[in-house]
């Protein structure tokens, strides 16, 4: 099966990062990390979502995090050196970074966003992290994606 390259895929390719694109089948009614997990035949804890956030007028940010964890927008604000965090209303995903809900990357976004990963993500072989479409993950070293987005890592889940 011919995989189609994103944009994201692009940016790596030039940056010379080593990824596999992972395909899997996307369910519109389920679009939850833990369907994605489930598809591939991974452990959740591999699987990391990314979601955006505002601290404020034109503050914006993006937390990666493990799939089936809750972000803690008190450390999440912390990590990003904000008072307060909010996630970003679900309307303005695409216009401000080109990616909708369940295809948003932290990669190729249409700005660079400060990045945070939670830190469990070094702890990893590799991880999955959205390569910029529904239905496309990349397999990717955690250090690798981490120092591509100019990344940071911090604690920014809610305790379990």
């Amino acid at each position: 099966m011919k995989i189609n390259k994103t944009n994201a895929a692009r940016l790596l390719d030039r940056a010379h990062i080593t990824y596999e694109l992972i395909p899997y089948e996307v369910d519109e009614n389920n679009l939850a990390a833990t369907h994605v997990a489930e598809s591939l035949g991974e452990d959740i804890s591999l699987v990391f979502k990314t979601i955006v956030l505002t601290a404020g007028p034109g503050q914006f940010f993006v937390c990666v995090v493990p799939g089936d964890a809750e972000i803690d927008l008190k450390k999440a604000a912390r990590a990003a050196g904000a008072k307060k965090a909010e996630l970003l209303p679900m309307k303005e995903l695409l216009p401000l970074t080109g990616y909708i809900r369940g295809g948003c990357s932290p990669v190729g976004m249409k700005k660079q966003f400060p990045t945070f990963f939670h830190s469990t993500a070094p702890e990893h072989e590799y991880i999955y992290v959205s390569a910029g479409m529904r239905g496309l993950q990349f397999k990717v070293k955690p250090a690798d994606i981490i120092g591509f987005v100019n990344g940071n890592v911090a604690d920014l889940i809610a305790d379990r």
